[in-house]
């Protein structure tokens, strides 16, 4: 018999993040529960890039706190590797002037809120990758300050730090019910036997959706198989990371020499399969070589998938549910649950300990779906 005061049902950077604020704020007897190993999921399989070039406030806002989080997260959590935070830029691409006006519409925001991006010319974006093949193209957008990060050693940061704070983790440990009387949770059914709670936390990645179901919660979410492919070192190339919306691309070169490049896929809805296709190799070799000739010579190692937890306007729900008492989701990160862990961890546990909110992220609220207040982003590969 376990009991604990928290559940959180997934063990990857979302969920550490949220036991290690937790914890830090005297939360004591804190439970993660991951079906297969820490980060199994989409925090293992992701891309694991920062950016603060959004077209919303919100997820600006989150971008911004959690490049400056991560800036110091080996301090602050007192982390004995490296998280190989690689601050080269994004250098964002637009392919038409209607793409460009949405830009500029985005920097002009981003710079109200302190985040220091510009708008660049194609010869501009050529000094900063000059391997740039700039045909087609009609500007870009660019911030020195985003970047990349390691998401293995980052995820262990957190982690250890939660976990010299006191939080247990129950690895290969399925969660299979949610028990409750009435309003009120009274335990966590799972392949290990029964925890007993009142509190839980959905950060269970693409299976949010049906851990929500389990006390009769819908969220408005889906998850979508996407792919990335990984090649062989090679000397500097590619200092940012360029990313294009409309041509469904991101790449960056990471600091052992390989690039790494993504974009989504066959919109394959939840079905939680990430093998990876010749389709994906196909388009993204093609889409690849063109914008960046050089890559026409390296060979690529090896290629897999993993799930976006996609939400219906592409921005985050924090969210305590209101058909149970003291369960709380986060969820529906779009691809950038990585990137936003920093600022996930701390608004979610300020939620759960009704503390006032840091960034106030109370429009993220699941209830925007039904009063159809969405806050649509516009800039999601």
């Amino acid at each position: 018999m376990m009991r604990a005061d928290i559940v959180i049902i997934g063990g990857g950077i979302s969920g550490a993040a949220i036991a290690y604020n937790l914890a830090k704020k005297g939360v004591k007897n804190i439970v993660v529960v991951e079906k297969h190993y820490q980060g199994a999921g989409a925090t293992s399989r992701c891309g694991a890039g920062l950016r603060q070039q959004w077209g919303t406030k919100l997820n600006c806002e989150l971008g911004k706190f959690s490049r400056e989080y991560y800036e110091n997260a080996v301090n602050e959590l007192d982390y004995h590797g490296d998280i190989e935070f690689k601050q080269g830029g994004y250098l964002i691409l637009a392919s038409t002037e209607r793409e460009m006006d949405q830009f500029r519409k985005n920097v002009a925001l981003q710079n109200s809120l302190g985040i220091k991006s510009q708008v660049l010319s194609l010869d501009q974006a050529k000094e900063i990758v000059p391997y740039l093949n700039t045909q087609g193209l009609a500007g870009a957008t660019y911030c020195s300050k985003d970047g990349h990060l390691n998401p293995f050693t980052t995820l262990d940061a957190f982690i250890q730090a939660s976990k010299r704070l006191g939080v247990k983790y129950l690895l290969h440990t399925e969660v299979i019910g949610i028990n409750k009387s009435g309003r009120k949770i009274t335990g966590v059914v799972t392949s290990q036997g029964e925890i007993f709670t009142d509190t839980v936390v959905n950060a269970a990645g693409a299976y949010t959706r049906e851990i929500a179901q389990m006390v009769g919660v819908d969220l408005p979410t889906h998850s979508e198989r996407h792919e990335i492919l990984v090649t062989t070192p090679v000397n500097p190339i590619l200092k940012p990371m360029v990313m294009s919306f409309s041509k469904n691309i991101y790449t960056q070169q990471v600091p052992h020499g390989s690039i790494i490049m993504g974009r989504s896929g066959s919109h394959e809805l939840d079905t939680h399969n990430q093998h990876s296709t010749w389709q994906f190799l196909e388009a993204m070799a093609k889409t690849a070589t063109d914008l960046l000739p050089p890559l026409r010579k390296i060979r690529v190692v090896r290629s897999w998938a993993g799930e976006y937890n996609l939400s219906p306007d592409r921005q985050p729900i924090y969210s305590r549910a209101h058909e149970v008492d003291k369960f709380y989701n986060a969820a529906g990160f779009s691809g950038h649950g990585f990137m936003f862990a920093p600022a996930t961890g701390l608004m979610m546990s300020e939620m759960i300990l009704g503390q006032e909110f840091t960034i106030d992220v109370s429009r993220l609220s699941v209830d925007r779906f039904k009063n159809n207040e969405l806050i649509i982003e516009p800039s999601v590969v």
